[in-house]
């Protein structure tokens, strides 16, 4: 029995993040999930549920008794916000209840009285329209631990990780023709320390393995695709090498990615978005995992959006929050949190 409970933010209530964490709590046995608890409104969560006919008693807690309700009842903490069910429907009230439930989670942690985070989806255009100043949820939980452990590390970096693939892109959120000149070696190195760090720390690895993708086609041939790989990434990689870390590359992405080939690493450090997310989400899309490495805290998230275009249908597959739910809980206690 694990010492703390996961903190589960509620997501975009006008999305589909009531309905997945219902159907996740009902397969709590089955996939044998940590105990967690919801950041919402009980009265809406109470509503929506009825609304798609899914029989899930509701239990307004504080997180020291999730461990004893969990079994019984979904654990709503409430914070305070009374949220309209509309599905579909965005709205002011919808995005500060948003922002309330990742910051109140990140606080419990913080606190003491959760062992980590798991963050339904967002809207991130909603939040937006609302004055979030964001790019998305991994920069404002780098905020926030910058303000709650200000004597701690808090890099945040981006992984995928499914049952036999995990990556990290090394640039995120640019078009891909950019990616040239803004990948540099120092962003790999620090990008590759992080991973090292966090894999021994929060997934119990003696000694990682990364695989370090090239950017180019054939990792560059020689220099005859692009210099990139020769430039930037082996010297990144070398350095990587010099300081301990057991890193390899640049290596063809091609190859990179088929079964033989996963056997012989831990992670992939990728160059570009796409380069790191299309393998993990051919291979198991819907069991892959956001996990956020770099932060004083576990976080795992779902990967997929808030569908709202079937928010109301009662259609979503939970598979990919039962996922984020077991990561987060295996995080934990490798981390001695729970």
């Amino acid at each position: 029995m694990p010492r703390l409970p996961l903190a589960l933010s509620i997501g975009e209530p006008a999305g589909i993040g009531a309905e997945i964490i219902a159907k996740a709590w009902l397969l709590r046995r089955e996939k044998e999930l940590p105990p967690f608890y919801v950041l919402g409104d009980p009265t809406f969560v109470e509503s929506r549920l009825g609304r798609l006919g899914l029989d899930v008693p509701i239990v307004s807690v504080v997180p020291e008794v999730v461990l004893g309700a969990f079994a019984e009842a979904l654990p709503v903490f409430d914070l305070g916000q009374p949220i309209e069910d509309r599905p579909g429907e965005l709205s002011g009230a919808t995005a500060a209840a948003t922002i309330a439930a990742i910051e109140t989670a990140v606080r419990h942690v913080r606190d003491g009285r959760a062992s980590g985070i798991v963050t339904a989806p967002i809207q991130k255009s909603n939040l937006y329209a609302a004055g979030f100043k964001f790019p998305g949820h991994t920069e404002f939980l780098g905020e926030l631990a910058r303000q709650l452990w200000p004597h701690a590390p808090h890099e945040p970096v981006m992984m995928l990780a499914g049952p036999e693939l995990a990556t990290v892109p090394v640039t995120v959120h640019i078009a891909l023709k950019d990616v040239p000149e803004m990948l540099t070696g120092e962003m790999i190195v620090e990008t590759g320390r992080i991973v090292d760090r966090e894999m021994k720390a929060k997934f119990g690895l003696a000694r990682p393995r990364l695989a370090v993708a090239g950017i180019n086609p054939h990792a560059g041939e020689g220099g005859a695709m692009g210099r990139e790989d020769m430039d930037i990434v082996a010297p990144a990689v070398a350095r990587l090498r010099a300081e301990g870390i057991d890193a390899r590359g640049p290596l063809p992405s091609d190859t990179l990615f088929h079964a033989a080939a996963r056997k012989t690493y831990d992670v992939v450090l990728a160059m570009y978005h796409d380069q790191a997310l299309i393998p993990v989400k051919t291979i198991a899309f819907d069991e892959t995992v956001n996990v956020t490495l770099g932060l004083p805290f576990v976080r795992t998230s779902p990967d997929h959006g808030t569908a709202l275009d079937i928010a109301s249908e009662g259609k979503a597959d939970p598979s990919s929050l039962t996922a984020a739910l077991r990561m987060a809980g295996r995080m934990a206690a490798v981390r001695g949190a729970a």
